[in-house]
């Protein structure tokens, strides 16, 4: 299992779009995603499960990545949080 803390660098947060880019990368991989803010833990691969994170900017993100492939899923995952969700 591969885990990071990630920060939120976006000003509007995960909202739709970034949550469907987190699930979209999520989904190239066997490996399962976690993602856990505060005391909720969801699935990374439900775009549901990402927004009712309601991270916001600056939030900290806990993701755990399990499988095959965890290690290129983690820096996918971290790339785009790096990368600002591209906004």
């Amino acid at each position: 299992m591969v885990s990071k803390e990630l920060v939120v660098s976006n000003r509007a947060g995960i909202h739709a779009r970034p949550a469907a880019m987190i699930v979209k990368v999520a989904n190239k991989f066997k490996s399962n995603l976690f993602m856990e803010k505060e005391d909720m833990k969801i699935n990374g691969k439900s775009i549901m499960g990402v927004i009712t994170l309601g991270a916001g900017y600056k939030s900290k993100i806990l993701i755990s990545c399990e499988g095959e492939d965890e290690q290129d899923m983690a820096s996918a995952i971290e790339k785009l949080f790096n990368n600002r969700f591209e906004e």
